[in-house]
């Protein structure tokens, strides 16, 4: 886990590479990588990449970055871990490679080499990486299937400057920060910004599942190698056969326990966030089926919380006994969040309603001595544990035809908006069901939305509203996370909250509050060769056992306190404690998934707060 960070000139009237630049993005991620920082500037000054380095695997110094091909047509700078390298590597090797290094970034040259872009679809892992082909005098950006690791890209037609955090390209004085009406309104609406938009105009995401070159011309359209809704939609297609209750938890369990084997390949040891749900107890116990025989757990708990029903830190420990797993609890309070928040927002790269939660455990994480952690991000969304599952097709059920009717949805908002200071104990999003309720795209828009589209002008004035809603028009947004279309409401769900909420959310949350900490967190249930093999079967499984079978995967299952305990989500008792905050700053702000009153508050304040 590390940044990468690099300048391309790519017009033949702009002026060479600033050293002096390139080091200053690198060098702003020092805590994505503390062990080390490297350069590589091309001959005729008008390529350079550089790299912050987190050792994880192959810890010598041969395997700094950037890397170079052995006749020096190819150098890269790599972020993530590959984690079928060594079959890869076995496979190059057959076939006439010599490698100087045991690293997985050696592997990335040679398979390039060999396959150009079509080695992407063959790599099992997280990254985002930029490989020069001198050859082609091409620059290749590329990013995982899911978007774990980010990739961002600031083109001012002249020169392309590209990071691991926007915040990273914002230290050059030459890329504007000239807002982005579209990833504002993207914010208000869902509270992340959406891809590939960013708050600034001129700095975009590559797109997760994507490559993109930059050549002579400039930079080229992005090119789409992997798509979940596709995934969904062939499971569909390809009927799965029919399976028992037995045949089709060995087949679960198979599944996971080969993906969580991949997950644990490193040269440091691998321990594991635990909470007192199923996913990450599942997972804890995977990891001794998979044969790691010490594994270091972290569960966070909060002095608010101790004593009630959303204490984790119990039952965790409980699940931690189960397992025989050297176990660590670790207390946050009101004082501590205070002190941090300065931090949080800092290290925050784009503006974000989550992320607290993952921002104290990998500090806690890290205070263990752990520089990698398994996580349990992703078992919702693959095995549908969220009330969206249910939530959204039942919407559009029963909205199908009252939304077709000309008019009657945009007239249901217009009396909810006159009549709101009389119905101030109904949601916002109730006026505006019947016109979006009807098609997934739009159901999913008022599950997950932190405000409507109606509400957009009296947040950001009528003029960024418009544009914005203009530019991300949100629900061809949404749609387009559905082509090809997944033939089921299982399949379009799953494809929606792993193309939107994960991706833009909890992944990007992730990445930066663990990064700030210089831990890399691993997620082994989010894996394309996992969602490839377990997409069929979990569409013919009843959606009662989607997450039981996950439950039941370890060779110790997990107890029914685990799996019969009222799902609470990764909560923390921020909206409390920013009371406190909101008494002595005048800022009402919260961080929570949740999409009440607090958290519509948020989005203000932390733009106002942050250094965005």
């Amino acid at each position: 886990m590390c940044g990468v960070a690099g300048i391309f000139a790519y017009h033949q009237a702009a002026l060479p590479v600033d050293r002096a630049e390139l080091v200053a993005i690198r060098d702003y991620m020092a805590l994505r990588g503390p062990d080390g920082s490297g350069q590589w500037h091309a001959p005729n000054g008008r390529v350079a990449l550089a790299h912050r380095r987190l050792s994880i695997i192959d810890l010598s110094d041969r395997a700094i970055q950037p890397m170079s091909s052995a006749d020096e047509q190819l150098v890269i700078s790599f972020n993530g871990e590959i984690y079928n390298y060594k079959e890869l590597r076995r496979e190059l090797q057959d076939a006439g490679c010599v490698f100087r290094t045991e690293s997985d970034t050696e592997v990335l040259l040679h398979l390039y080499a060999a396959e150009g872009v079509a080695m992407l679809a063959r790599l099992r892992g997280m990254f985002a990486f930029a490989l020069w082909d001198n050859r082609r005098e091409a620059l290749l950006l590329a990013r995982d299937p899911f978007g774990i690791k980010p990739l961002y890209l600031a083109d001012d037609g002249w020169t392309v400057r590209f990071a691991s955090q926007v915040k990273a390209l914002l230290t050059s004085p030459r890329v504007s920060r000239q807002s982005e009406p579209a990833g504002l309104a993207g914010f208000y609406l869902f509270g992340s910004v959406p891809e590939p938009f960013t708050l600034y105009q001129q700095i975009r995401s590559v797109p997760a599942g994507s490559y993109q070159w930059v050549d002579a011309l400039g930079p080229q359209p992005p090119q789409q190698y992997f798509s979940c809704a596709s995934v969904w939609a062939q499971a569909a297609l390809v009927r799965t056969p029919s399976m028992g209750e037995p045949e089709l938890q060995e087949a679960v369990r198979d599944a996971l326990v080969d993906s969580v084997r991949h997950h644990l390949i490193a040269d440091v040891p691998v321990g594991a966030f635990l909470s007192a749900g199923i996913d990450s107890g599942a997972l804890v116990g995977l990891m001794k089926d998979a044969g790691q025989t010490e594994v270091q757990t972290v569960t966070l708990a909060f002095e608010e919380f101790v004593g009630t029903p959303q204490d984790e830190a119990p039952l965790a420990t409980e699940v931690a006994r189960l397992y025989g797993v050297q176990h660590a609890r670790r207390v946050v309070g009101e004082k501590e969040f205070a002190a941090d928040l300065p931090r949080i927002l800092m290290a925050m790269d784009q503006p974000s309603i989550d992320g607290i939660n993952t921002w104290f455990v990998s500090k806690a994480a890290h205070e263990a001595g752990l520089k990698v952690a398994i996580s349990g991000l992703g078992g919702d969304e693959l095995f549908g544990g969220y009330p969206s599952f249910h939530d959204i097709p039942r919407w559009v059920r029963s909205m199908w035809l009252p939304s077709r009717i000309p008019g009657l949805g945009r007239l249901t908002e217009q009396v909810q908006a006159a009549f709101a200071p009389l119905l101030r104990g109904l949601s916002p999003k109730a006026g505006s069901m019947v016109r979006y309720g009807g098609t997934p795209q739009g159901a999913y828009l008022l599950r997950r939305g932190l405000f409507m589209p109606i509400e957009l002008p009296a947040l950001l004035g009528p003029d960024v509203a418009r544009e914005g809603l203009r530019k991300l028009d949100p629900l061809s947004h949404i749609a387009a996370r559905l082509q090809p279309g997944p033939r089921t409401a299982y399949g379009q769900v799953a494809a929606l909250e792993t193309s939107l909420y994960m991706r833009n959310q909890l992944l990007r949350d992730t990445d930066w509050a663990s990064m700030a900490h210089s831990l890399e967190v691993r997620t082994p249930l989010v894996d394309a060769p996992l969602l490839s093999t377990l997409a069929g079967p979990l569409l013919n499984a009843g959606a009662s056992k989607r997450k039981l079978l996950l439950a039941a995967s370890p060779t110790l299952a997990l107890p029914t306190e685990v799996t019969h305990r009222k799902k609470t989500g990764f909560t923390t008792p921020v909206g409390d404690w920013q009371r406190t905050t909101a008494r002595t700053d005048g800022a009402a702000t919260t961080v929570s998934r949740r999409t009440g009153p607090w958290a519509r508050q948020w989005g203000s304040s932390v733009l106002k707060r942050a250094a965005w």
